[in-house]
């Protein structure tokens, strides 16, 4: 059918009725998409849910977005899916404003309809057709007559398949509790009661489901070979069938659009999920850029990898990271093997390459536990009082999850696994965080000043908060109790969701997008209708008409609302931080602070010596590209024991670079605990541009509450506004790492010669970087396996170089 369709495009205008002489020229022919949209429409709804996402999340950071190509054909494929219709929209926002470049995604045809079909419409999005999503179940159970012999050979009781089932089609095996059910292709229908199947299903629980034998290892053999049938008296197992589905026009609109230079999205993993490890992905990704270049040879097709990092995404006001990889091309080989007899393993190739590719740009895990462990082990590696910006956050926890899956079998990692679990649930047990046990270095006075501080500016925030509160408390209500219904519902659902948390940012932004308007509407009918009454107790003058009531009305109770939300962040920041200094002040429970601080500095010890020993093992240039040296780590380490506060000067020059340079993406990465543009830490001046710190020496010790110290840099209520075309971060109001970065510095930024002043120091520090690798190449240096991506010793320059052009187009 996609052949018939192409080829009926293509020789339209040669079948068009030839013209008169005398009659004009005929226009081209246009070409006609499947799934156009209008770049209008798609700015606007794009600009439209953008609010959505400033509201929902609280900083969300692109990062690397300089090596989207910014023409061309490009396919994202990002993963992992752990947002559903957010992560399409957070995607979708970001290329457009970071790279300035609309992308298409596939989106499941089962979601085509109603609202979330008429966005997916304007935005030009691809439908896709998917088995698991049309699989039914039927009567009768299966099994494996000859599990050993034939293993594709699948016999049925009491089934009628020349009925329910057809060629190409697929049939799905049940799902176990945190196991997916299996499905395999039908290659041949044999009778009512019997068919064979295009492969074999694989792996302990599918032939277990499948003969009912207990003799089966984990790879699915079996141990006793001398017999070839299933237990005596087995019943068989129940099963779905899916249709054979037709996703030609789909690749065939993906095909057109990428071959005449536009941009696809897909999310290959093929379906959203809340597992801390990427799934096996589908193979339509390989296709479609196997199949665009058999087509369009010339296109010039590369493929970006793109790493959606969230930070508890599903809670309100939470945090992300996307990042870009380095785009690639498909070998030419590989599509030379695609167009002839070899499209298996082409793709296979193909697939692993993506693979890859991804992984370096999401942190994975085998389970929910070990990220925890490995999230720990970073905070007890990085020194306290370093705040890292979130991309660095993110390369520390890649890094380190690297290293655990590498060295996971070392009696060293397995105990010192134990040791920060066991930390870890103490912590939990005391309902404190990591950075709050350093509040037991502090005297008591201090700690009692601070508690009575914090919990004035908490009934202060309290005054702001309320009123918004109750206005808005019914949307809260609606949205946490519709979302874990629907979470409850797509587990119930899903073979490979664990606790379904992947839907639920998605509904609560559906409900408030339904409920907030009628409840705001609400509220100004009633202000409108108390004005008509009695002019609202006689404060409203005669001549405000009650037109003018009801805008007012729709300015003022959704500015209430957002006030309310950004007071509340904060004041939920701060009353989170009142526990543990109550616990310093209270004599029976000091004392488990203080041994949790004090088991705090073992572990950070063991941490820190560990990663230093087995990093250089596993990274060569460990050392060259470190994020903290050693000798740092140690006096960090002793000052956070002895109470002292760490002073800013202990931050590397590399450090203060990276909190300037990672919202650009100039940056590589390094070892695992390593940052990514391997300097060396040069002596600290004016002419180093070192970062100094904004705040107070005396409140240095006592974390600040980050919401409340940026809180002027919120559009709403900041002196200035906050920098364009980075991170839109409602708390932050900039890129990585502003928060701290003295606005008093660059007070001439808002001219083009300010603008030109810091480019050039930028591009001052780049080639010195460049001088000093240069010089540290001399002298014979080894070079990390990953340098060769963004960090060569020459390509200094040539990143200042790519650095200015890029402000120039976005200014």
């Amino acid at each position: 059918m996609a052949d018939a369709d192409a080829q009926t495009t293509r020789s339209a205008p040669a079948e068009a009725a030839a013209p008169s002489q005398d009659a004009p020229a005929p226009a081209p022919a246009q070409r006609k998409e499947l799934y156009p949209y209008n770049p209008l429409s798609y700015d606007l709804v794009l600009w439209t849910l953008a609010v959505l996402v400033d509201l929902f999340f609280r900083e969300v950071h692109p990062r690397g977005s300089w090596r989207v190509p910014r023409n061309g054909p490009v396919l994202f494929v990002a993963a992992p899916h752990a947002n559903q219709f957010v992560d399409a929209l957070i995607l979708q926002r970001t290329l457009r404003n970071e790279a300035k470049r609309r992308v298409s995604l596939l989106i499941a045809q089962k979601s085509v309809g109603g609202f979330i079909g008429f966005l997916s419409r304007q935005n030009g999005s691809v439908p896709v057709g998917r088995a698991q999503d049309m699989a039914k179940p039927v009567k009768g159970t299966i099994y494996l007559p000859d599990p050993i012999k034939d293993p594709c050979l699948i016999r049925g009781i009491g089934t009628n398949f020349e009925k329910d089932a057809e060629v190409g089609g697929m049939i799905f095996l049940p799902s176990i509790k945190g196991h997916p059910g299996m499905s395999v292709d039908i290659a041949q229908i044999l009778g009512p009661e019997e068919i064979r199947t295009k492969r074999a299903f694989s792996g302990k629980i599918a032939m277990f489901q499948l003969t009912g034998r207990d003799d089966i290892d984990e790879h699915g053999g079996f141990g006793n070979g001398g017999t070839s049938g299933p237990v005596e008296g087995f019943e068989g197992s129940k099963f779905k069938l899916a249709p054979h589905l037709d996703q030609s026009h789909v690749y065939k609109a993906v095909w057109d659009r990428l071959g005449h230079g536009g941009c696809i999205g897909i999310f290959p993993e093929g379906g959203s999920h809340d597992r801390t490890e990427l799934l096996p992905l589908k193979a339509g990704v390989a296709i479609m850029a196997l199949g665009t270049l058999e087509q369009f040879p010339d296109c010039g097709l590369k493929i970006v990898p793109v790493g959606m990092n969230y930070f508890h995404a599903h809670k309100f006001r939470s945090r992300a990271v996307i990042e870009f990889g380095p785009p690639f091309e498909v070998p030419a080989k590989l599509v030379e093997l695609y167009k002839t007899n070899g499209k298996r393993e082409a793709i296979g190739t193909l697939l692993d390459t993506v693979h890859q590719a991804l992984s370096a740009v999401t942190v994975s895990t085998p389970d929910y536990d070990t990220l925890m462990v490995i999230q720990a082990a970073r905070r007890l590696y990085n020194p306290t009082g370093k705040k890292l910006p979130l991309p660095v956050v993110v390369e520390l926890n890649r890094r380190l999850a690297l290293g655990y899956e590498k060295y996971k079998d070392d009696s060293r990692i397995i105990n010192l696994q134990k040791s920060v679990k066991a930390y870890n649930d103490q912590l939990r047990y005391l309902n404190i965080r990591d950075h709050q046990v350093q509040y037991a270095k502090l005297s008591w006075p201090t700690v009692t000043a601070t508690f009575f501080y914090r919990l004035g500016k908490l009934l202060v925030l309290s005054i702001a908060v309320i009123p918004g509160l109750v206005l808005f408390g019914p949307v809260f209500i609606a949205t946490k109790i519709i979302s874990r219904q629907k979470a409850k519902s797509a587990l119930a659902g899903s073979a490979v969701k664990i606790q379904g948390r992947d839907v639920m940012a998605t509904w609560k932004l559906l409900v408030a997008m339904a409920f907030a308007p009628i409840l705001y509407n609400l509220y100004t009918s009633i202000l409108a209708y108390k004005v008509y009454q009695d002019r609202l107790w006689g404060y409203v003058p005669d001549w405000v008409s009650i037109w003018v009531v009801f805008a007012a009305g729709w300015i003022f109770f959704p500015a209430i609302t957002f006030a309310a939300l950004r007071f509340g962040e904060v004041g939920m920041d701060i009353l989170k931080s009142l526990r543990p200094l109550v616990m310093c002040i209270n004599p029976s429970s000091s004392y488990n602070i203080q041994q949790l601080r004090e088991r705090r500095a073992e572990l950070s010890a063991q941490v820190t010596e560990l990663i230093n020993t087995l990093g250089p093992e596993m990274f060569p240039d460990f050392e060259h590209t470190r994020l903290v040296s050693q000798g740092e780590s140690r006096s960090s380490d002793a000052g956070t024991a002895s109470g002292g506060p760490i002073s800013p000067t202990q931050l590397t020059f590399k450090q203060q670079q990276t909190q300037r340079s990672t919202d650009s993406g100039i940056s590589s990465p390094g070892g695992p605990g390593g940052y990514t543009d391997g300097l060396e830490s040069p002596p600290h001046g004016p002419g180093n541009m070192a970062r100094r710190s904004t705040t107070h020496i005396s409140s240095r010790a006592i974390p600040r509450n980050e919401s409340f110290s940026n809180i002027g840099r919120i559009q709403m209520f900041a002196t200035r506004p906050p920098s364009p075309n980075r991170s839109r971060s409602s708390s932050a109001g900039g890129g990585v790492g502003l928060a701290g970065f003295p606005i008093g510095q660059f007070t001439t930024l808002d001219s083009q010669g300010g603008f030109d002043e810091a480019s050039k120091k930028i591009r001052a520090a780049m080639r010195e970087r460049g001088e000093m690798r240069r010089r540290k190449s001399q002298a014979n240096v080894p070079r990390g396996v990953f340098m060769d991506r963004t960090d060569s010793s020459d390509s200094a320059e040539g990143e200042a170089d790519e650095y200015e052009e890029a402000r120039k187009k976005e200014t």
